[in-house]
């Protein structure tokens, strides 16, 4: 949990907002590799990955943003 608190809010909106949804056009990455999950074509090792790579920024900014809207421990 030290790692998702190192990294400040705005790095991890910046990141999902163009590593997440990179290229652009002429459809966002991610909606691209949801869309095939969600019609069972996701089946190549590269759309997997790809996949993984995109949704990361995304993973990451949920989790700082259920971290940071968490009661203080204490």
């Amino acid at each position: 949990m030290k790692l998702i608190d190192s990294i400040s809010l705005s790095i991890c909106v910046l990141a999902a907002l163009t590593l997440g949804l990179a290229p652009f056009v002429p459809e966002p990455h991610i909606w691209e590799k949801l869309n095939m999950l969600a019609c069972g074509t996701l089946s190549r090792p590269i759309d997997m990955f790809d996949l993984a790579m995109h949704g990361l920024p995304w993973v990451l900014l949920i989790a700082k943003l259920l971290r940071g809207a968490r009661p203080a421990e204490g």
